[in-house]
């Protein structure tokens, strides 16, 4: 099973570093996944325009194809103005809803402004339940406090919540796609 690890952003680095933290956890709890990681800076990836996925071409098409052959996503974007990242929209956006039905998802959000811990469960939640993807209940809200100035997680809470959400997500592939976990 194809676990792709998404940080939705094209600035910054937290998110991908608390990506990559639950990554390296689920790996723990089971190591039979196959665990991948799409961080959107490394791509210059078009604006979805409604074309057919077929038509894009370079990095667009590298990514779309990533995200086609995935069999859950672990989803991180910053929080911007109160939402989730514009080009973590327009990913969604190039790829057809049914990549997603039926497959385990989990969300992940930063930011400098503890107002926004809700974008998951107001914006990101309800967008898996319109894309029929099972959806991971623990959300993770990483703020900039919880970063030392080499931005690593210090945080003993937030790596808790990792630890707690990466067992849930492995519990959900489990009952739900058959992948067995590493107690």
């Amino acid at each position: 099973m194809k676990i792709l690890g998404v940080s939705g952003t094209v600035v910054g680095s937290k998110t991908a570093i608390v990506i990559g933290k639950i990554l390296d956890t689920m790996n723990i709890h089971n190591p039979e996944l196959e665990i991948e990681f799409l961080d959107l800076r490394d791509y210059q990836i078009e604006f979805c325009d409604g074309r057919p996925i077929s038509n894009y071409t370079g990095d667009t098409k590298k990514v779309i194809d990533q995200m086609m052959g995935a069999d859950g996503f672990v989803f991180g974007t910053p929080i911007f103005q109160g939402s989730f990242s514009g080009a973590f929209k327009n990913l969604i956006d190039l790829i057809p809803p049914t990549a997603f039905k039926h497959k385990v998802m989990g969300f992940v959000t930063t930011g400098g402004n503890q107002q926004h811990f809700l974008v998951a469960e107001n914006q990101l939640k309800p967008l898996a339940g319109y894309l029929n993807g099972y959806v991971v209940p623990k959300t993770i809200f990483a703020h900039n406090s919880q970063f030392n100035d080499k931005n690593e997680v210090v945080d003993l809470q937030l790596l808790e919540t990792i630890n707690d959400f990466a067992k849930q997500y492995c519990y959900m592939s489990e009952r739900l796609m058959g992948v067995q976990i590493k107690n």
